[in-house]
């Protein structure tokens, strides 16, 4: 037996007049071994037979869709998509087919899919496996072969082009030279592609190698997107460095491939920071020559990309500040002082700046080691615990109600500002008579 099959799914298929098979991914990760944990069915009947017999059998119907002959149903644990043996026919790149026609043809179904790896089916009553296309000699080989002519699998649906680089970054899979060149030649259809869907795919790219523990399985993702010319649509103001060189005894890459390794080396809370930290580089050369000014452009160009995608606001919001803050105390000669106002500044984010100034470090001459700038600042950060820095200003002894009569309203914000940073240089300042008495003294200068 190839799958464990649920229980309640055998029972399904059993009670079918029809031959019921788990189809792609699942049986694709059981042959390599990986654990699976989706079950995509199909099989030669119609979605509301098949609805019909589910819902017979147990199992919840979420959703019945004749046209694409997909079924969405639930046993209560696990999730399932059912679709119809089927012929699809695209427009121009775009995702959803334009057409589709029904079919019984096991074969004429599987060649509508994108790759042979995926086009396995695992007949559940007969528990055996079926391959219509020889994709488990791809999977046995750890290679990716287009169904059918690689132009054409390409040319239908744009985000086959993410696609590939997704799964062989999860899988640990190499494209076929024919399958690349498929994919470049078609590098253009991605732009056919929603925004949202892209961002998606990258997100998963992105943390492609955790899926079943492929080291660095993201980094090789992400330089198959630039092999396949792909990351020149997706994000082409990150795209626009490479081969754009820097100074040797700083760097051992040029700016895109410094940003490539800096996302294969980032942790998987800042990969999508990382992978930007430096998209105003190319900016910055390219308007005057220097790389000066890449840290505030960056944070503006990345605000603007991840707009572009539609990423969640929050998200987006902490990468452009990640992006502009991450060339602070670069050389590590800030004094302390200017370092505690930093780390208050930017307590929220400082565990995920640590990250990726880490990143950026070990990109640079791919150096493990720990960046010596986080070395100092969390030294100094440990002072400031030791001490009892307030970080905000609900950590004060004193509030706004303390201030009334000493300062009109409008300014006891601002006070209580200067309170806080006087305490975050000295950390036993923090004390509520000697608060009191620092705001009477900022009160008198200003009588």
């Amino acid at each position: 037996m190839l799958l464990e099959i649920p229980y309640k799914l055998r029972l399904l298929a059993k009670r079918a007049d029809f031959p019921l098979y788990v189809a792609g991914g699942a049986v694709r990760d059981a042959l390599c071994g990986y654990a699976y944990d989706d079950f995509d069915l199909a099989a030669p009947a119609p979605a509301e037979k098949l609805a019909a017999l589910a819902a017979e059998c147990g199992f919840k119907i979420n959703g019945t869709y004749k046209n694409t002959g997909t079924v969405n149903f639930t046993d209560g644990e696990r999730k399932y998509e059912f679709t119809s043996f089927r012929k699809d026919v695209y427009r121009g790149g775009e995702h959803a087919p334009e057409k589709v026609t029904f079919t019984d043809d096991i074969v004429t179904d599987a060649r509508r899919r994108d790759f042979k790896c995926n086009a396995l089916y695992y007949d559940i009553g007969a528990d055996e496996l079926v391959d219509p296309l020889g994709g488990r000699k791809d999977v046995e080989e750890r290679a990716v072969n287009t169904t059918r002519d690689a132009d054409e699998v390409f040319a239908e649906d744009g985000l086959r082009l993410m696609r590939l680089a997704r799964q062989c970054a999860e899988n640990g899979f190499v494209p076929t030279t024919e399958c690349i060149f498929g994919a470049k030649f078609n590098a253009a259809r991605i732009q056919k592609i929603a925004p949202e869907r892209i961002y998606t795919e990258l997100t998963l790219l992105l943390h492609a190698d955790e899926k079943h523990g492929i080291r660095y399985g993201h980094y090789d993702g992400l330089e198959l997107l630039k092999g396949t010319d792909v990351l020149s649509y997706v994000l082409p103001e990150l795209a626009a460095g490479d081969g754009m060189p820097q100074r040797s005894d700083f760097h051992d890459h040029d700016v895109l491939e410094h940003s490539l390794r800096a996302a294969k080396y980032a942790d998987g809370k800042v990969r999508l920071s990382s992978l930007l930290h430096d998209v105003g580089k190319p900016y910055c050369f390219l308007h005057t020559g220097k790389f000066h000014g890449h840290d505030a452009e960056g944070a503006r160009i990345a605000g603007e990309i991840l707009e572009r995608l539609k990423a969640p606001k929050k998200l987006a919001q902490t990468a452009v500040r990640l992006v502009g803050a991450h060339m602070y105390d670069l050389d590590g000669k800030a004094k302390e002082n200017k370092v505690r106002a930093f780390i208050a500044k930017n307590h929220d984010i400082y565990d995920l700046l640590l990250l990726v100034k880490q990143a950026d470090y070990s990109a640079c001459k791919d150096d493990l080691r720990e960046c010596p700038t986080i070395t100092k600042w969390e030294g100094i950060r440990r002072k400031m615990l030791a001490e009892g820095v307030p970080f905000t200003l609900k950590e004060l002894k004193i509030n706004g109600n303390d201030l009334k009569g000493l300062f009109p309203p409008e300014k006891i914000g601002e006070t209580l500002g200067a309170l806080l940073r006087e305490c975050v240089y000295d950390g036993s300042k923090n004390e509520r008579e000697k608060l009191l008495a620092a705001a009477e003294r900022l009160a008198a200068k200003e009588a």
